[in-house]
């Protein structure tokens, strides 16, 4: 569990607000990833150099002599085919690294991280994924007739995939539905995550 200043997650179910983020203490959004940091300087480092280039263009237009550099490029440029295999693979390789940048820079990542509900305006808790996968192990795990179970979370859903050895399967896979339902109300969630349950039975050996 990752927590902004210092920050206790209570174990006890509260029912969120309409929008499933947003209690007294505010919205619980999720959490960025520091590399808007480098993803940001890149930025700034390439629209430097756009400028750049838009400036000696504008100053040929103006009747000033263009800088060596565009000269010396535009001379190799006009030497060489820009049909080659390698030239444009080049240049598919920056325009693909370069919406890989954008994207960086817009989204927020840690999506192994799920926000937790704002108790307190100025305190965010989360809690990884793994984690809640365990505890919902674990819970999965009490229920009457679960040999196994093994349970993935994700950031809207949390799947488990459990095996009875005795019991009907209907009835494993209710007591699992409620169990599990405390349990992720216990999480202490900004978001609910959708529960889905799957019960089977252990392969026969031989």
């Amino acid at each position: 569990m990752q927590k902004d200043r210092s920050a206790s997650a209570s174990g006890e179910a509260r029912a969120p607000s309409v929008d499933g983020a947003t209690v007294s203490g505010g919205r619980a959004g999720r959490f960025w990833s520091t590399r808007r940091i480098p993803a940001a300087v890149t930025a700034l480092i390439i629209l430097g150099a756009a400028g750049l280039v838009l400036y000696d263009v504008a100053a040929v237009r103006a009747g000033h002599a263009a800088m060596y550099w565009r000269r010396r490029l535009a001379e190799e440029l006009a030497e060489q085919p820009l049909d080659e295999t390698w030239l444009m693979l080049s240049a598919c390789v920056a325009m693909a690294l370069g919406v890989w940048l954008i994207l960086l820079a817009l989204t927020p990542g840690l999506r192994a991280l799920l926000p937790m509900r704002r108790e307190h305006a100025h305190v965010r808790a989360g809690l990884d994924r793994s984690a809640a996968a365990l505890v919902l192990r674990d819970r999965a795990l009490e229920v009457s007739g679960v040999r196994s179970a093994r349970v993935r979370v994700r950031r809207r859903t949390a799947r488990v995939r459990a095996l009875s050895h005795f019991r009907e399967l209907d009835d494993v896979r209710a007591d699992l539905d409620s169990a599990l339902g405390a349990g992720l109300g216990e999480l202490g969630l900004a978001r609910p995550l959708a529960l889905s349950v799957r019960v089977r039975r252990p392969k026969r050996k031989g």
